[in-house]
């Protein structure tokens, strides 16, 4: 069966929704929702992913998950085509579908949760975390070497039977319900809050607070959080500061798009011990040889053991 991936139809739409959020927030006192500069470099980096995804991840999502669904999926004499561990292939019966965005639910938030935790793939995803700001132009900030690798995380998919061409629309799917999760003007929605990431727990996510670092990298669903120690709710008593530690401090693209890899390239230069340039590569953001500065789990330990003696917690530089 052929489909059309949803993103096709999704671009014009985040166009027009940035436009009423933008005029919305202009003309409802909310200046500091959106800033003109910030909003261009996350329009660039947006117009940059809108034509390599095209080029680069989607032909490579086709060619990978193509091939690796005729390896492990091969047709019998029949043309009916059979796992190699022995029962048939899935089909497209609609709980089928289900079952696809479940397990592309399960993927994303482990391909989020690695963005985070190993410096290398941070140093491509901070690109959309680097804005001060939160709201839908924030959502299309993205970087543009995640399309080299994020197909690697989901050729497990059609390697047990779901055909290629639904793992791409459940891709198309997730991408959309993650664009619009980026808006402070939708409150807490009540029962939903139990099963589904909301808007509110992306601001989480997005916040650079102590506290929150790390939390919230599901996609639809809430649950992969919850059971994997990552979920945080959203307390209104705290005042969110968004963006990152280590910002750019830049409106120029290239840099917002570079800076972390230029980071760990000096750190790595600074060492001479190989584990330890290994660790600045592909150990957790933060991590230093000598203490110097601290990984997201030692700032939580030591931001619990202070609040616990009622001191103030001051981040090293």
């Amino acid at each position: 069966m052929d489909f059309t991936n949803p993103l096709v139809y999704g671009v014009p739409v985040f166009i027009a929704f940035i436009l009423v959020e933008l005029t919305y927030s202009k003309t409802h006192g909310d200046d500091h929702i959106y800033e003109w500069k910030d909003l261009a470099a996350s329009g660039f980096m947006g117009i940059g992913s809108a034509i390599l995804g095209p080029l680069f991840k989607v032909i490579f999502m086709v060619v990978l998950f193509n091939a690796t669904y005729n390896l492990f999926n091969p047709e019998t004499i029949d043309g009916v085509r059979t796992n190699i561990l022995g029962y048939q292939s899935f089909g497209y019966a609609w709980y089928v579908w289900l079952l696809c965005m479940l397990a592309d639910d399960f993927t994303y938030y482990w391909f989020h949760r690695a963005n985070h935790e190993i410096r290398i793939l941070w140093a491509a995803h901070i690109v959309h975390h680097s804005s001060d700001n939160f709201n839908l132009g924030t959502a299309i900030r993205n970087g543009w070497f995640t399309i080299l690798y994020k197909p690697l995380f989901y050729m497990w998919m059609p390697a047990i039977g779901f055909p290629p061409e639904m793992v791409i629309v459940c891709l198309g799917i997730e991408a959309l319900w993650q664009f619009q999760l980026h808006s402070q003007y939708i409150p807490k929605m009540g029962f939903l809050e139990k099963i589904l990431n909301t808007h509110t727990m992306h601001q989480v996510h997005h916040a650079q607070n102590v506290e929150y670092l790390d939390k919230n990298h599901g996609g639809f669903l809430n649950i992969f959080d919850k059971l994997f120690g990552t979920w945080k709710e959203y307390d209104e008593e705290i005042e969110v500061k968004y963006g990152v530690i280590h910002a750019p401090n830049s409106y120029n693209p290239i840099v917002i798009l570079t800076h972390e890899f230029k980071d760990i390239w000096n750190d790595v230069k600074k060492v001479d011990k190989l584990s330890h340039k290994l660790m600045y590569i592909f150990g957790p953001p933060g991590w230093s040889h000598d203490g110097s500065t601290m990984t997201v789990k030692q700032q939580q330990a030591e931001f619990k053991e202070h609040k616990k003696k009622g001191f103030a917690f001051k981040r090293p530089n």
